[in-house]
């Protein structure tokens, strides 16, 4: 792993590692870190309870893996996204 990583960088690749639609490939285009090192960060940084919970929720899960995504481009994006403010639906 990188010793050259602040906290603020170390912080936001933990939450990108737990976001599920994050794949390992763009901590590594961002971070240069590769998959075993976001793990290797996640296990140092982390509680062992919340490691353990992180790793049964990532492994296998498609979307943490570009080439196991079965949609190319684009995101998923709520239909209603537009019309949340300040963590309210708004009145329609």
């Amino acid at each position: 792993m990188r010793p050259e990583l602040t906290d603020l960088e170390k912080d936001r690749i933990i939450e990108m590692a737990w976001e599920d639609r994050t794949t390992f490939e763009a901590i590594h285009l961002q971070f240069g870190l590769k998959e075993q090192e976001v793990i290797d960060l996640m296990r140092l940084e982390m509680k062992p309870s919340s490691f353990r919970m992180w790793r049964a929720r990532v492994q296998g899960r498609k979307t943490k893996h570009e080439k196991l995504r079965e949609f190319d481009k684009g995101r998923f994006k709520c239909s209603r996204q537009r019309q949340i403010n300040n963590n309210k639906i708004s009145k329609r």
